[in-house]
This record gives structure tokens, C-alpha cells and sequence, in this order.
């Protein structure tokens, strides 16, 4: 995984991801109540895959613009409408500024220094760090919304964190396994096999749910339980696993960590607004729509 093992994403990362919470917490403060989704968890997203990609501070906004565009002519695809003209200008406009950071080749950013030690083509450099666009704004902003939401629903969860900070680590985990932020990915077969008495033929699509492979009571006792102390807390594929595990799990998790302490530690009292109710919803991507808590 080269620039992405944990000590280099420690090294690259965990003083930027830092300041960026404590800078979004700074905004929120004085207020006493917020979004957590779309004023916390979003820009931290972004913000941190600004910098993976070697972008400057103030490109935040393009890069969620180019996400929006990207995101939508996906979504237009999936639905058999083709590209759209806005997704085709996004990739575009992302590709030529790509280039440029891989020309720089400082290896001042993850991309860079990907570039630096890859046998990979500058296009699918390109092809890969949108993935990463994708993965690091979506499921990010996902797994850090629902560790909030699963630990402020469950009051008794949430004292043992504040009792035991080390525990935060644990909570990111098991909400991870209950509601990873992608819920369902797809997989072709590379051979003729039987799963379960079903035959799959090699080239088939086999879409699979993390969200049930992680309630697997053979693997996890008492599976749809919230359990800080549960053993092998990390054998859930909320990131896949083998050759196809997430290349940026060291970063989310690094971002998740940092976010939930700094929350519970900089704003007290934390708690889900009782008069707006958030819940987690999606099939195939999954997080709360909003995420309103009040402090103080």
C-alpha cells in the first residue's frame, strides 16, 4: 500500500486532520446546536481528500463541486441515461489539475508520491484518484456521521466512551460493522464456483452485503448488539478485504478517530436534538440524511 500504510498516513495526515476538526468544531461552538453531516463530516471529508490529492485549502470547493457532478452522472449511468454534460466537465476540469500535481512530483501529497513509485499510466492514476475523490468524501462522511448517531442513541455506550476515551476507537468499529457507510458492493466472479448450493458462473455479478456478512453469528456473538468490549472488533469488512480491501482505511479510520474524540471532548453535553429526528437511511450507501445534536 506504499504511501498509505498507517505510519506514513500518521506522518502525512494526523497533524492536518487535527487542525481541521478543531477549526470546524471553532465554527460550530458558539452556536450550540448544528448539522453535524453537512457543516462536520463533509468538509472534513473533503478537506483531508483535498489534501491526499495534493490540492490547496482554498479548492475545497471545487473538489465538492466536481464530486456533485461526478456524483450525479453516476447516477445518471446507473439509471441508463449516460453521461452527463456536468459530469464530463467535473472529470475533466479534475483530470487537467490531477496532471498537474503528478508534474509537480514533490510527492508532497499522497498522489504524488503514488505517482513517484507507480508503474501505473498518469490516466489511470487519474482514474484511480477519482475512486479516491468518491470514497474519501462519500463513505467518510458516512462512517463519521453514524459513529456519532450509534453512540449518542445509546446513552449507556456513550458514558463508557466518556469514562474511557480509548474506547472511541472501539465505538468507530462496531459501527463499522452495524452500519458501514457502503452497505453493498458488487464482484465479479473469476470462476465457476457454488456458494451455498448456488452455482455462480465465472464473469457473473455477485452483489454482496457487508451489512449482513457482518451480522454473521458465527463470526460475531449476539450480532445486532452494540458492544464496546466485544472480541475481534476489527474481523468485520466494512473495507473489504485481500486484494480488494480499501486503500484508504488507514485515513478513515485515522479521520473517524479524531472526530469523535475531538467532538465528545470540545463540545459537552453532546446529544442528538430531540424535536429532529435523524436516522440512518440508503440501501447501497447508508448515513444520516442530517445529523442535529445540541451541547451545553
Amino acid at each position: 500500500m506504499g504511501p498509505f500504510r498507517p505510519i506514513q498516513v500518521r506522518d502525512r495526515f494526523a497533524e492536518a486532520t487535527g487542525a481541521a476538526v478543531n477549526a470546524l468544531i471553532d465554527e460550530l461552538k458558539p452556536a450550540g446546536r448544528a448539522e453535524l453531516r453537512r457543516a462536520f463530516a463533509g468538509p472534513l471529508a473533503a478537506l483531508i481528500v483535498a489534501r491526499a490529492l495534493g490540492l490547496r485549502e482554498g479548492e475545497v470547493a471545487a473538489v465538492l463541486s466536481w464530486y456533485d457532478a461526478i456524483v450525479a452522472s453516476v447516477t445518471s449511468i446507473t439509471a441508463g441515461a449516460g453521461l452527463t454534460r456536468d459530469g464530463e466537465r467535473a472529470f475533466a476540469a479534475l483530470s487537467e489539475r490531477l496532471r498537474e500535481v503528478i508534474a509537480d512530483g514533490r510527492g508532497a501529497s499522497l498522489l504524488a508520491a503514488v505517482a513517484a513509485g507507480s508503474e501505473l499510466s498518469v490516466e489511470q492514476i487519474i482514474s484511480n484518484a477519482a475512486v479516491l475523490l468518491f470514497g474519501g468524501i462519500e463513505t467518510t462522511e458516512g462512517m463519521i456521521a453514524n459513529a456519532v448517531l450509534a453512540l449518542l442513541e445509546r446513552p449507556a455506550q456513550l458514558e463508557l466512551v466518556r469514562a474511557e476515551p480509548a474506547l472511541v476507537q472501539a465505538a468507530i468499529e462496531e459501527s463499522l460493522r452495524l452500519e458501514p457507510a457502503a452497505a453493498v458492493i458488487d464482484r465479479y466472479a473469476t470462476a465457476d464456483v457454488q456458494l451455498a448450493g448456488a452455482p455462480i458462473n465465472a464473469g457473473e455479478l455477485v452483489r454482496v452485503s457487508i451489512s449482513a456478512a457482518n451480522r454473521d453469528p458465527a463470526v460475531f456473538a449476539a450480532p445486532e448488539a452494540f458492544d464496546l468490549r466485544r472480541a475481534g472488533l476489527r474481523r468485520h469488512i466494512a473495507f473489504a478485504q485481500g486484494p480488494h480491501v480499501c486503500v484508504g482505511i488507514h485515513l478513515a479510520r485515522l479521520e473517524a478517530r479524531v472526530a469523535l474524540s475531538s467532538l465528545l471532548t470540545r463540545l459537552p453535553g453532546l446529544r442528538l436534538d430531540p424535536e429532529r429526528r435523524s436516522e440512518v437511511r440508503g440501501l447501497v450507501f447508508r448515513k444520516p440524511l442530517e445529523l442535529h445534536v445540541l451541547w451545553g
